[in-house]
Order: C-alpha cells, then structure tokens, then sequence
C-alpha cells in the first residue's frame, strides 16, 4: 500500500436460486447485525444437464475440522448429515457466515471484533455441497477460482485434488470429475486451509481496518459445475485493435481453445457470432489434443469493423459493449458454447518527458482521477451495495478506481464496463505477494513452490479482466517492483492471455529490468497536511502519478459515529487525541488522531463538545479533499512537470472506520464527499492557496465561452472587503484551466479569517459553478524538512478561529417528493433569511425518513452550500423508494452557524 521505514469464466447461470442463502452473503449484511439463521441441511443445487451450461453451487454446509472426526470420504459422501454444521452462502469466507448465523455480534460496532476467538480459525474448516445430476452422459468439471488459501477437494468420497495444487486465491481451477458423477446426488468437500498472508499468495489486510480474526479464510468465488459433451472450448476471447485517432475501423481476432476430451479424434465444428458477423471452422482434434482456433480479418472480413460503437469513460462519451457467442458442434450435435462480452477502446500510457505515467484513452488524454477501492471486510458481495458505490464515484466526478489486491469478483468489472468507471487492479503490498523484494518489511521470502502459483494467478487473472474495457492496466507491484525472475513469470503470463493494456511495474516509483520505470509516486502524505501542501510540485503535491495519498483522517458524519461507537469512545473521540482509536488501524502509525486533532485545534480551536468536533471536522475534510482534487486538477495541462494523475486513499472503507474514506461505511455523505464533488465539477471555478490565483477548469470535451467570474472576499461577519468581476473568458476542454485573475496578496481591513466567494455565470448569466473558501491572513507554514513517509509537519496553522464568530444564521427549506419506478426525487429549495449580512456556511441537508434517520444511499445535485442573506438554491436528492421503508420523508438541515431543523418532504 505504501512504503515504511525498516481463465475467464463466463458461464450461463442455470442455478436454482436459493434465496436464504444469497442473504447470507448480500444485501443483510449492509446496515445492522443480520439475524440469526436456524441451522439445517443446505439444499442440493440442481445442475443442468445442458451442454455447455455452468452451474454454481448455492451454497455450503461448514464446520471446523477440530469438530469433525468423521474422515474425508464420508464428509465428501452424498446424503452426509452434516449435523450442526452452519449454513454458507456461495461466496463466503467463513466468519462471514458465522455473522450472517448470528453466532458474533456485530464486529462494525464498538470492540465487537475483539472478542472474536482467533484460535478458531487456526485449523482447516470443512466446506461441503450437494447437487444432483440427472444425464451422466455429460462430461462434468468442477471450475473455480476464489479459495483462501488452500484446500483439499474430495467429490463422492474420493480425492480430486490436494492442497498443494489448489493453493492461492486467484488461480483458476478446473476438475474432471465425469468418472466420479452418478445420477441422483452428489457431494463436494472442500478443506479450506488456514490463511497467513505472509505465507500464501492470497488476500490480507494491513493498516486499513482491523484484520478479521478469520483473515478472509473460505470460498470468495464461486464454484460452477460443467457440463459438455466430447469437445469444450476453453480460454475464448476478443483482441481489439483500435484505429487512433480517427476511430474509424477496428480489427476483432477470435481465439477460443478447443480441447477433445475424449480418447479418440474427433472433428468439432467451431460456430462464432458477433453482431451479424458469422464464422465457422472445421477443426479436427486427436484424442486429448488441444488447438487454439483463431479468427481474424484476414480469413473473416466481418472482423474487420468499420465505423465501430467505441466505449468511453463515464463524461467521454457513450458505455457500447459487444457479445461474443460460441458453439462446438460433434456431428451436429452441441458439445460446448462460450460467451463473451467485450469493449472495443484503445489504452495507452506513456511516460511523459518527466516520467510521469500519462492515460490515453482512444487517443484522447485524459487526467486519472480516482480512489483506492476496498471490498467488505468480510468479502461479502453485494451486488447493489457495490453498484451504490461506482454510482457515487460518477457522481463525485471521478474517473477511476485502483483495487490494490483484493480484486473483486467479475460482476464488479462488469458494472464497471456498464458505467464507465475505470479500473487500475493490481497485486497487493506488504504480505507474501512482495515478500521477495521489500527487504525487511512484512512477507515471507518466495519458495520455487510460489513461481508456479504466482504465473498461474497472473494467467487466471489476465484472462478474467482482458476482455473489460473498464480495465485500464495491471500493477503486478504496489510498493516494490517485482526482481527479473518474478517480473518475466508475471510478463509471461500475461503474453499468453494476449493482455494488451499497459502493464505497470509498481504503484511507487520503482521500476523492473524490463517494463522500466513506473511513472507512479507513492511519496504519501497518509496522515493531514493543510490544503495548501497539495499545490506544491514536491512529495504528494500535484505533479506526475500519485497512487494513493490523502489527509488521512475523514471523520463520518455523527448520524454513523452513533452506529458504530459507544457513548464512552464517543466521548474519548473528542476529548483525548492520544487515544487509541480502534476504527482508525491497528498500526501504530495510525492508532490515534494526534496529528489530525492537532490540526483542528489549532486551525479552528478546541473543540467544546462531540457535536462541535464534528462539524470541525466535516469543514476540515471539505476543504482539503477539495484541494487535493482542485490542485491536481488546476497543473494537469501545465507545460512544466504536469499533474496526470491522483488516487484519493482511499475511496471507501470496508468497515466502519475513522479514516481513508470520502464516504462512509453506510454510504453517508459529509465533508470530504462533497468536497471532492465540488472540485470535480464538469465546469468549475476555483481558488489557488499557493498564488492566489482564481481558475476556471474545463473538464467538457468542448471549450466553454462567454463565462464571466465573479471574485469577492468577506469578513466572517459578511462584511464585504473586495470584490472583483471578469467577463468575456473562454477556456477550452478535456481539463484545460484559465487563469481569471489573482487577488491582492493584502486587503485593506479584511480580518485574519476571512471568506472567498467565487461565482462562475455562463453567456445567458446562470449560475454554473459556485465555490466558497474559508481562508486566513496568516498561511499554514510546512516544515518540508521535516518530511516522512506519511506525513509533513505543520509548524504553524492558518488562523480560522474567527469562523467561531459568525453569528447564528436561520435558513428555512421547503421540499417535496415524487417517485416513479422505484425512484423517489426529493426537491428542496433553502433561502438565507438571517437580518443582517452574515451568510450561513457549509449548510448541509440531509434526506431523513420518518424516524429522523439518514435515508441511504442518496444522490445530490450539490450539497454542503453556503448562502449569503436573502440568497436561495434549489437541491434535488434521489434515492430508491423501498429505502424510505414506506415512511414520509423529510429534510434535516444544519451547518457550521445554521441551527438545524427537519421539515416535512412528502
């Protein structure tokens, strides 16, 4: 994550759903603890008996192997009672399930995920699955990926496969068990080993969250039963080849394995449609021969697409995705299919003059703007929670997302296809995966044992994501580049799957024998530094690629701290900057809010009261997440050592946590979301905290013309100081910036902290983009000497303690709601009726449903707005119907010096 001191598998889903289990692992888990679920048999999945069909099994039956003493032959035996063994979803690890049984309380709440026994994760757990068959003419494969982190697998009491070759989290399995299959019912065990991420190339956790006591142990993915007659098609897959920049033609190549099964040749007819473009092809195959068939626009004109539907990122332009459809005929008869969904793009990414990594997409260039992603910390997936999050990554304006490990299953990709979201995964640092090249730091040295797991998870990987438009690259290193040996197994691997995406060596600046140079930093910071410490062409300022930085702390809004904290840690929050705080990390690092508290007290003052540390905080979290986004926004197009890229660490939490998110575990929204919301607007204005100046940014394809932007600075009792209007600009797109003017380095009678409002109008004078600072006379000063890897010192603090002054300012809201489809839009309209010229600053409005709880998740079109006397804006808010759980909505609104009140929204 950052430097310290010393096979594709799409497949038709002919599952029997089974709902109760689907719970166990989606949607239950999203809010409070789920309730307990009775013990008893797990129903037997019913597999197709449909050629080329794939079945994933429902669900498991678990239990610990101390508590079972009945060999393996009998668990893996159809009919085994399994008696007080507990329910599993599909994708479970096992103290995922042991929560969705009830068996712990909630581990989000309070030093709940203490008290959990590691002890009881130390030894292998059994996983065990029924499903019947009813043709055995069929062949059967048992295909999966997905188990942490090893595991032995018996099916109908024989061993199919040992530990040692079912090791890892990311290689791709496949089983024969035809010989094994009967009609009727069968069985499936998996003994899943213990995991040590220092020990296994797997999946861990360092500073993020507090590690689970069962470290991710169990079957992430799923595991689908195969059906096929004599002949499978293995491995199918579309190379794109893009015409730049005129993107007028593109060049499709078909490959797909075609494999006999059979002792005997065999001659299979290999059938493939795209669009309305057909192929065929004779193949004949010797007994258990393998061919790859191949075609491409030199046998098939058809592949050869003239004016093809180009897939953009999210604000480029339109998401087209095309089907790849296959079938292996013997003698006439279906033996196989595969499909395939791919997007036609072109990803480039040089390094520029100064060594930066620089994103082309279909020759366009764009600035990477994104945040490092994390799953749950459990690996439950949930599909509509997951999508929850890439919609509120599009509507922070962001582009990208950076999985460091921990890469999701395919339905994550495929919504990132479906939005436009882009994807940077990679290998993860600190833990086995580095092991071999971070010198002394966490992970074991690799063993000859690993170079096979390693190649094979690099292959299994590259073919799951090649086909993705969204993926944009792979980082086979984060912290460390990988050595000539590791880097050629990776490069190998990833030649064979015919990866065509740029491959990057490391999320640092490192560089490998033969990749090169990274074009990344990883120079931090992790912990807070003021907002002007981002505009500074230095260690994590806004220049080349920054991985992953941030201010570190993001303190949730106090709605989710009342989740998620006892009264007593609450009041510790507050009061003691020296505590150990346990939603923060378990790094010693990061195991208090000593720098981040003393940064709020010195720039606003002590805080006087929970309440009070938290609307600190939220305006401290806007202000910087702002200028981080706006700083990196502002250099991308400078002709100098330009910005190209920033991955806010980190985009969200998979727990209930005190830092590293822009939004909460429960998908509320504060300060550091709609900070980033506002500095990424599509047409934005915006204040430079290094030179004063007052830019308008550009990030429409199209220049922007006949704006006019108006500059005026306030006392924070709404004095007026100095007021300023430029008409007539112009700024040209794809991020371009214009320089509107610079304000006076001192005005006359303005106070130490004083206010910045800035006002962009487009030719017909509306309003398209407003923007308010809180600033002071007296700068924060940095001691860049001072420098660690997490962190720069802050000497002295901008004076914002006159903020404390500001007169109490009532704001009045009118709203109401429509829904239509499953979609409720809320409309609110606030006005500033204060008598005198004090504006109401950071006015937040939050969604509420009848019990004065926050209605989640929910869509603004701003938020966080401040108003000057007499001044209204009108908001909308989306959200789901079902989530107001049939209760009338209302509208809280509060702010920094806005007495909150709740009005009606119906």
């Amino acid at each position: 994550m950052f430097p310290r001191p010393a096979p594709a598998r799409r497949y038709a889903v002919t599952a029997l759903v089974l709902g109760l289990l689907g719970s166990l692992t989606s949607g239950a888990w999203a809010g409070a603890r789920p309730s307990a679920v009775p013990h008893g048999p797990v129903p037997a999945t019913r597999v197709s008996s449909a050629a080329g069909t794939g079945t994933p099994l429902g669900g498991y039956a678990i239990q610990s192997s101390a508590k079972v003493s009945d060999s393996p032959a009998a668990v893996s035996s159809p009919g085994y009672p399994a008696k007080g063994w507990f329910p599993a979803g599909p994708r479970s690890t096992v103290l995922a399930a042991l929560l969705a049984d009830g068996v712990y309380a909630d581990p989000f709440y309070s030093t709940n995920q203490q008290k959990i026994p590691k002890a009881d994760f130390q030894v292998p757990w059994w996983y065990r699955s029924d499903f019947t068959v009813e043709d055995t003419t069929r062949r059967t494969f048992l295909d999966f990926s997905g188990v942490i982190s090893a595991a032995d697998v018996h099916v109908n009491g024989h061993q199919v496969a040992k530990a040692a070759e079912v090791t890892g989290v990311y290689p791709h399995h496949e089983l024969d068990i035809t010989s094994l299959v009967r009609p009727g019912t069968n069985a499936v065990a998996f003994r899943v080993q213990p995991n040590e991420p220092s020990k296994n190339l797997t999946m861990g956790w360092l500073d993020w969250l507090q590690p689970p006591a069962d470290r991710n142990m169990g079957i992430v993915r799923d595991v689908v039963v195969r059906r096929g007659g004599p002949v499978a098609l293995r491995d199918a897959h579309v190379v794109t080849e893009l015409a730049v920049p005129s993107l007028s033609s593109a060049d499709l190549t078909v490959k797909v394995q075609a494999r006999n099964d059979t002792g005997t040749a065999v001659t299979a007819e290999v059938t493939g449609l795209i669009g309305a473009t057909t192929f065929t092809r004779q193949v004949p195959l010797a007994a258990h021969e393998t061919k790859t068939v191949t075609f491409s626009p030199a046998d098939t004109p058809g592949l050869r697409v003239t004016s093809p539907k180009v897939w953009w990122p999210a604000g480029m332009g339109g998401q087209p995705l095309y089907d790849l459809d296959l079938t292996a005929s013997v003698a006439g008869t279906t033996s196989d299919t595969a499909h395939e969904t791919f997007g036609i793009r072109d990803v480039r990414a040089p390094l520029n003059a100064d060594g930066a990594r620089e994103y082309r997409i279909n020759g366009r260039r764009l600035l990477i703007k994104g945040g490092g992603w994390s799953p749950d910390e459990f690996l439950r997936w949930d599909r509509t929670y997951v999508e929850d999050r890439l919609k509120y990554a599009l509507d922070l304006g962001l582009n990208t997302i950076r999985l460091e490990g921990h890469l999701e299953p395919d339905e994550f990709f495929d919504l990132a296809d479906r939005y436009g979201v882009l994807t940077l995964p990679g290998w993860e640092c600190c833990d086995k995966w580095e092991g071999q090249v971070n010198g002394s730091e966490t992970g074991d040295q690799w063993t000859e044992a690993d170079y096979p797991v390693a190649k094979a998870s690099m292959a299994a990987e590259a073919a799951r994501l090649r086909g993705h438009p969204s993926v944009i690259s792979f980082l086979i290193g984060s912290d460390f580049a990988p050595d000539a040996r590791i880097e050629k197994t990776y490069l190998d691997a990833l030649k064979a799957a015919d990866w065509t995406a740029p491959v990057v060596p490391a999320a640092s600046e490192k560089s490998s024998p033969q990749l090169g140079g990274s074009g990344m930093k990883m120079t931090g910071p992790y912990d807070w530094v003021p907002p002007g410490y981002w505009y500074a062409k230095r260690e994590g300022g806004a220049t080349g690629f920054n991985s992953e930085t941030s201010a570190g702390p993001s303190i949730p809004t106090l709605d989710t701290l009342r989740r998620m904290m006892t009264p007593a840690e609450l009041d510790t929050l507050w009061k003691d900057p020296d505590a150990k705080q346990y939603h923060r990390s378990p790094s010693p690092t990061f195991g208090t809010l000593k720098i981040y508290d003393a940064a709020l007290t010195g720039r606003y003052g002590a805080p006087t009261s929970l309440a009070d540390y938290v609307r600190k905080a939220q305006l401290a979290q806007y202000e910087n997440v702002r200028a981080q986004f706006e700083a990196y926004d502002r250099n991308a197009t400078d002709s100098s050592a330009p910005s190209t890229g920033v991955i806010h660490w980190m985009f969200n939490s998979g727990w209930t946590s005190l830092h590293w998110q822009l939004m909460d575990r429960y998908l509320d929204q504060g300060g550091a979301y709609f900070g980033a919301k506002k500095a990424n607007e599509p047409l934005h204005i915006q204040y430079s905290y290094d030179d004063r100046s007052v830019v308008v940014v550009n990030h429409r394809h199209a220049s922007a013309t006949g704006l006019s932007a108006h500059a005026t600075l306030y006392d924070p009792d709404g004095t007026q100081r100095y007021d300023k209007t430029v008409t007539g600009l112009t700024v040209s797109g794809d991020g371009a910036h214009g320089t509107v003017l610079a304000l006076p380095s001192s005005v006359s009678g303005l106070s130490s902290t004083y206010l910045l409002r800035l006002v962009l109008t487009d030719a017909d004078g509306k309003e398209v983009s407003r923007n308010v600072y809180w600033l002071s006379t007296r700068p924060d000063t940095l001691d860049w000497n001072g420098t660690t890897w997490y962190y720069t010192p802050t000497t002295s603090y901008a004076d914002l303690k006159g903020l404390a002054s500001m007169a109490r300012v009532p704001v009045s809201a009118t709203a109401a709601t429509e829904s239509s489809e499953g979609t409720s839009t809320t409309t609110v309209t606030l006005r500033n009726t204060g008598g005198g010229a004090t504006p109401a600053l950071l006015t937040d409005v939050h969604l509420v449903d009848g019990q004065g709880k926050p209605v989640l998740p929910v869509r603004w079109s701003d938020n966080e707005v401040s108003l000057w006397p007499g001044e209204s804006v009108t908001l909308t808010a989306t959200c789901r119907t079902a989530d107001l759980h049939g209760s009338a909505p209302g509208v809280r609104v509060s702010g920094w010096n806005t007495p909150q009140i709740t009005v009606p929204a119906a």
